[in-house]
Parts: structure tokens; sequence; C-alpha cells
């Protein structure tokens, strides 16, 4: 028996071994998902097939039926763990809060009329007179039809209310709203910006239709 075939013989044997152990391992794990013994066996079963393939193909000019890469371990350790925590990390690394804030001014034409429709709404939206108080004023009537509806602006376009001119900000801001932090009477702090806070983009509504953008 010649050097080179005994070299050939023992790589075999290498990598016949380094395959029981990793069958034996993946056994072992019981289904286990990214067990760290199966995936050590797996490299030194690869790698041991490197070394086979390469005493093969030396000695008699035969390759494996397969095709196999060495793999660096400590290399493919911390490629795994990079990726581990790159899907543990959050999905947008932006710091900030995007604050969007929207101002639109309304021509009331009649009073009674605003009323009359913010009572239509609590109705349709099924609630009773009884169990609220009266829609008695201009502020009762907005309120109630935003109540009764999704919240948004959108409750508001009803011919009883003539839209005007209006505008929208968009903020970056280091701290999400806590509407508990304002006194109900404080109608400006909610919506004043801090000194880290940033407008980036500005929509100016106008009654014409026509909107105007003004972004940093």
């Amino acid at each position: 028996m010649s050097d080179n075939h005994a070299a050939v013989e023992a790589a075999l044997e290498e990598m016949i071994t380094a395959a029981r152990a990793h069958l034996a391992a993946v056994r072992d794990a019981k289904g286990e998902v990214d067990s760290d013994d199966v995936w050590r066996a797996y490299v030194a079963f690869n790698n041991a097939a490197v070394t086979y393939d390469d005493a093969l193909s030396e000695t008699y000019g035969e390759p494996l039926p397969w095709e196999v890469e060495p793999i660096d371990l400590e290399k493919a350790d911390r490629f795994m763990a990079d990726l581990v925590a790159a899907e543990q990390a959050p999905t947008d690394p932006h710091p900030k809060v995007i604050s969007v804030r929207q101002r639109r001014d309304y021509l009331i034409p009649s009073v009674s009329a605003l009323i009359n429709a913010a009572e239509l709404a609590r109705r349709e939206a099924g609630l009773s007179d009884a169990d609220s108080e009266p829609v008695a004023s201009v502020a009762d009537a907005v309120l109630e039809l935003l109540q009764s509806s999704d919240g948004s602006l959108a409750a508001l376009d009803i011919p009883e209310l003539e839209p005007l001119d209006g505008i929208v900000t968009v903020a970056e801001v280091d701290k999400s709203l806590e509407p508990d932090d304002f006194e109900e009477t404080d109608a400006n702090g909610p919506f004043t910006l801090g000194a880290s806070d940033k407008l980036v983009a500005r929509l100016d509504e106008h009654l014409n239709g026509d909107i105007m953008e003004d972004q940093d």
C-alpha cells in the first residue's frame, strides 16, 4: 500500500467518523432548532469531506460526487451571531418619533344647523340622547361629530361646515405624546415642538384645492 493510498484511506476514515458524529448530534438534538452541537458536527463533517476530496483528487484524479468547500468555524460563528443579532434588532433604526399635526379652519353658516347635524350623527351611531349631554354649542357639535365617527377630520366634511384653509406639519420628535402631561385647558403645549424636535415637512391646504409643500 502506497503512502498516498494510506493517506486517502485515513481521510476516508476521518470523514466516516465525522459523519457518524454528525448523525449522533442530530439524533441527540431531537429536532432542536439551531443546535450548537449539530452545527459544530456539521462543520467537522464538511471539513473532513474536504480533506478526503483533496486526497482523493490528488492521488487518483477523482473528486467526490458532490462539491464541498471548507468552512472556517470561527468566521461562521461570527456570521451566525451577526445574523441572529440583525434578526433581533429593531426593523427601523430611526431613533425619532414622527408627529403629524393638522389644523383646518371652518366657517359655520348656521349654528343651529350644525347642532342638528351633530344630533343626527349621534343617533345614526346608535347613541341615545337620553344617555348623553345635550348638544348645546358649536364645540359640543364638533366633538359629537368626531366621536360619532372614526375620530378623523373627515367627519367634519359636511355641508354645515364650510372648509377654509388648513395646514399639515410633519416633525421628528424625541418623545411620543402623553396627553395626561397637559392640562385640558392647555391649547398650545401638546403642539409645541421641543428644543431637539425638528420640523421636516409642511403642507399648506388652500380653499381652492391647491396644496403647497415646503420641505427641508
